[in-house]
């Protein structure tokens, strides 16, 4: 590289060499807009091909509610040494986990269930174990992570948003549950997770846009019908359960278009919401 060379690249302000004229990267048109509608959640897409973490108490996939065996289950374990990822027989120590993945297999039959075991009984978990959690499924490739779970204690909040960031920045969607209580919680306010808390409907695939986040969307999870232990079923209220069902949408839009990044997706499910009104609905 030459003097001026040199001296222009360095006056240049730091990542904007990205938009220079040889580094600029063509995209292809979405055009999603003029195609899109409410029936590619109904018949078109069954989320097949899309790499869907639970991270969560386990999964039971002889339960019939979650429709078939799961692609992995791992459970995080920390020891005086750290942290490590022990593959194991795909199993659930508290019921909630197989009841998120029950209603993701509902909306999403042909995904591929991951099951990120971070909680033990009663749903309980220690936070230094849900981070190496999330981490594990950012840097195995998911497409997209339901979290129905999360933490109040701050001192987790930064070590999260930087997962939540990473995420973000590598096309891994995160799905969050609110909490059930009016108090903050991570990783459901940062920007970069799509936030979910729960509505009275009945309709799996009737979800609305909140214009007035944090909580940006809202799903079924009022006295839902929730595979659980033992091969039951209960009848379950929480942003626990509203989550997956956003989690389930996200899956039948990404077997459609893999391509989508989460800022995507997000205004996809904006444009679907049922709330949404179009001009065609307005003459």
């Amino acid at each position: 590289m030459g003097t001026e060379e040199l001296k222009k690249s360095v006056q240049r302000p730091a990542w904007s060499w990205q938009f220079s004229a040889d580094a600029r990267i063509a995209l292809p048109s979405l055009d999603l807009f003029a195609t899109l509608s409410r029936d590619l959640l109904h018949h078109d897409s069954r989320g097949k091909g899309v790499k869907v973490a639970v991270i969560d108490s386990g999964i039971d996939d002889t339960h019939p509610g979650v429709g078939g065996p799961i692609s992995k289950q791992v459970m995080i374990e920390e020891g005086p040494e750290g942290f490590s990822t022990i593959v194991e027989e795909p199993i659930d120590i508290s019921g909630h986990g197989t009841a998120c993945a029950s209603v993701i297999r509902a909306l999403a039959p042909e995904c591929e269930l991951y099951s990120v075991r971070v909680l033990g009984k009663w749903s309980r978990g220690r936070g230094t174990v849900f981070l190496a959690g999330l981490r594990w499924a950012i840097e195995n490739g998911m497409h997209v992570c339901n979290l129905s779970l999360g933490t109040t204690k701050k001192e987790f909040s930064d070590t999260l948003h930087e997962l939540a960031d990473l995420a973000y920045f590598r096309g891994v969607t995160l799905v969050t549950a609110a909490n059930n209580m009016p108090i903050p919680s991570f990783p459901s306010l940062y920007a970069s997770v799509i936030s979910v808390a729960a509505h009275e409907g009945k309709d799996p695939h009737q979800f609305y846009y909140n214009p007035q986040p944090p909580v940006e969307f809202g799903a079924p999870g009022i006295d839902v019908n929730v595979a659980w232990l033992n091969q039951q079923w209960i009848m379950a209220t929480g942003n626990s359960f509203a989550a997956p069902h956003i989690t389930g949408i996200i899956a039948q839009i990404l077997a459609v278009y893999p391509e989508l990044t989460p800022f995507q997706i997000k205004t996809i499910l904006r444009e679907l919401a049922s709330n949404t009104v179009h001009e065609s609905q307005l003459c």
